[in-house]
């Protein structure tokens, strides 16, 4: 019998903006054990109830600049005119403990860990429509109209890079859509 420790894996997700990705990981996290979700590090500022080191490290953008010149991040990616990354030595640490990461980020973030984790598994969520999508963005109040279009048009560029991954759901009723994420979750770790 091997004493080899198992290492976690790396599963993906990602999601147009408004198709409630955040929530439904949120969600799957509290459903299961032995996952935890990964941190990243972001210039954008905080949204009401984010906490430091808990939803995000939020830095300023010369900090992010100078992380980025050190080479500490595994994957980056400016967008909606905010930097996002993920850290190596998050990753690696909670791997290397038998920790499954849970990573709730954009499709050029996926890209570029799928790159350094050919290993990583890539979940994409989409939206039952883009009307749908338009009418989740102007209900959370979070965007300008003119954020909102410019969200949508990027949404477009997503749904055709999805293509790209490995697993997709639809969100088109929340507990269907986290039943189905909770499956695909569980497929992958017992892998």
């Amino acid at each position: 019998m091997s004493n080899k420790k198992r290492r976690g894996n790396l599963i993906i997700v990602s999601a147009p903006s408004g198709a409630g990705k955040t929530t439904l990981c949120q969600e799957a996290l509290g459903h299961l054990s032995g996952i935890t979700k990964s941190i990243s590090t972001t210039t954008r500022p905080p949204r009401s109830g984010e906490k430091e080191g808990i939803d995000y490290f939020f830095v300023t953008e010369d900090e992010f600049k100078k992380m980025v010149s050190e080479n500490r991040f595994a994957e980056w990616a400016k967008v909606h005119g905010h930097f996002y990354g993920t850290d190596k030595k998050f990753i690696e640490k909670k791997m290397a403990d038998g920790i499954d990461l849970l990573l709730n980020i954009d499709i050029q973030g996926a890209f570029q860990l799928k790159k350094h984790y050919p290993q990583a598994v890539l979940i994409f969520i989409h939206p039952p429509s883009m009307e749908e999508l338009k009418q989740r963005l102007q209900k959370r109040q979070l965007d300008s109209e003119l954020s909102i279009k410019k969200r949508l048009r990027e949404s477009k560029k997503e749904l055709e890079a999805s293509k790209e991954y490995q697993y997709h759901l639809v969100n088109d009723e929340f507990s269907k859509a986290l039943s189905e994420l909770l499956t695909l979750i569980e497929s992958v770790r017992k892998k």
